[in-house]
């Protein structure tokens, strides 16, 4: 008989869309029936959760977040945990926004505000990617190109839903079904030790650091994270 398709959530981060997702939608075709979430109309995390369980099918599903999107996966869990069969979070944190992360996200708020929203910059490109991309067009091109599809408003609706998260660290250690934590060495805006957190207290979690890799580590390592998500879905 062949093999069951598991239906996959593949949540996208800020200024981020399907493309994010491409190599692993078409690299677990067979063992997965994958759907990527939009975030472009809502302005808070329950809302964008919200739209992730409707985007599904009845039943149960697995589901895998990348930075805004992990933020969107841990409040899915604690909507509806009863729906998901598998779980992964990567290149993210379940800590919320400190003080002075926000700050610097109003900031960005109100230059969005006068008009001054320039997506993702070459001078941004840091932040996102290891080294070793930050000259490879093939990568950069898609994460400015993303960042362009997305556009100003739904960027402004993004940061307010990140600004505003809670604090998902006590829901970490009831998170009771196969979990995968995944991030780049180089991830400069969810670090290594961001990860290791959240893995010490979920029960039955892999922890896997790609070296090479940045904050979008499906981009930078597709083949690597297309593996470990491979794994995962089959444990």
């Amino acid at each position: 008989m062949p093999e069951r398709r598991l239906p996959l959530a593949l949540l996208p981060g800020l200024l981020c869309d399907h493309a994010l997702w491409s190599a692993q939608v078409k690299g677990l075709s067979d063992i997965a029936e994958s759907r990527v979430a939009d975030f472009t109309t809502q302005d808070s995390v329950e809302e964008m959760a919200r739209s992730v369980l409707a985007m599904m099918p009845e039943g149960r599903f697995a589901l895998a977040g990348l930075s805004m999107g992990g933020y969107v996966a841990l409040e899915v869990m604690r909507q509806a945990p009863e729906r998901i069969e598998r779980f992964a979070l990567l290149d993210t944190t379940a800590r919320p926004d400190t003080d002075e992360q926000k700050r610097r996200r109003r900031g960005l708020l109100s230059l969005a505000d006068k008009g001054q929203f320039k997506g993702v910059t070459p001078r941004l490109l840091p932040l996102l990617l290891s080294k070793r991309f930050l000259e490879v067009e093939a990568v950069t091109s898609v994460v400015m190109a993303m960042a362009e599809r997305v556009g100003k408003e739904a960027f402004k609706g993004q940061q307010r839903a990140i600004m505003n998260r809670p604090d998902s660290r006590p829901l970490l250690p009831g998170i009771k079904v196969p979990t995968l934590i995944l991030c780049g060495a180089e991830d400069a805006l969810t670090p290594p030790d961001r990860h290791k957190e959240m893995a010490e207290v979920i029960p039955d979690a892999d922890l896997v650091t790609l070296g090479g890799a940045g904050h979008l580590a499906p981009l930078e390592r597709p083949d690597a994270v297309t593996r470990a998500l491979r794994a995962w879905l089959r444990r």
